[in-house]
């Protein structure tokens, strides 16, 4: 194989490279929609079987870090959509610009998982043989819960408690639910880490001035990579922060 600037040997065009660089990744996209489906599937399955203790769980996570990550990635969204619009006019400055913007907002995101990682290891609701849903109506100053937020906590995990025959069962199924919060989340936090990876290697490329009107394929197909973890992210909120959440 050999290259002769930015096409490739085995390419007559740079339209049939890109074509086909971009089946490429939508065929990696529809394996990526399997097993991202496969999760979703098995978190509705057990969010079905075991439905009190799902939205009990759930109401411990704080939906608004959730939200400001969902506007964080919505943003993010924008401003790759606009670096591959600059690449395909030929601006070049632009192009770097939103690139950088792309990889703050996705920091940002990462950021903001970190410290609601953080505050599930401070209410021990890391699965493990550290977990207990009861850490923090036995440990209310540990947890931040105080006034109404307390009393409410305690109210719905005695009812929750009594409902499903005691504390162990209590815990057994909450560690369900956790998993897969875990689970999910952080395979599409590591998809956002992959994917600012890829964003610094286009920095880096634009800065030396390689995309161009004729050549924007890689800044074009890893836009379609990360809008299409944003999109995991919009299921992912709702399905794991919202429902259940009165």
């Amino acid at each position: 194989m050999h290259r002769t600037g930015e096409l490739y040997g085995q390419y007559q065009t740079l339209e049939q490279q890109k074509d086909s660089a971009t089946l490429g990744m939508w065929i990696f996209l529809s394996t990526e929609i399997l097993f991202f489906g496969g999760l979703f599937l098995t978190y509705t399955i057990n969010r079905h079987t075991y439905a009190d203790v799902f939205a009990f769980s759930s109401r411990t996570i704080k939906v608004s870090w959730g939200f400001a990550n969902t506007l964080v990635l919505i943003g993010s969204s924008v401003t790759m959509a606009m670096s591959v619009w600059s690449a395909q006019v030929g601006k070049k400055k632009l192009v770097t610009l939103f690139l950088i913007a792309t990889l703050v907002l996705g920091s940002v995101f990462l950021g903001i998982k970190a410290i609601e990682y953080h505050d599930k290891y401070v209410e021990h609701h890391i699965p493990g043989w550290n977990f207990d849903m009861y850490y923090c109506v036995n440990n209310p100053e540990a947890c931040g819960l105080r006034g109404d937020d307390l009393a409410r906590e305690q109210k719905e995990l005695k009812e929750l408690t009594d409902k499903m025959g005691g504390e162990n069962a209590v815990n057994a199924n909450a560690q369900l639910f956790f998993s897969l919060y875990f689970g999910m989340t952080g395979l599409h936090a590591l998809h956002m880490i992959v994917g600012a990876g890829l964003l610094a290697y286009l920095i880096i490329a634009s800065i030396k001035g390689r995309f161009t009107t004729t050549y924007n394929t890689p800044v074009d197909n890893i836009g379609l990579y990360w809008h299409f973890v944003d999109i995991v992210w919009i299921y992912l909120f709702p399905l794991l922060y919202l429902i259940d959440r009165h």
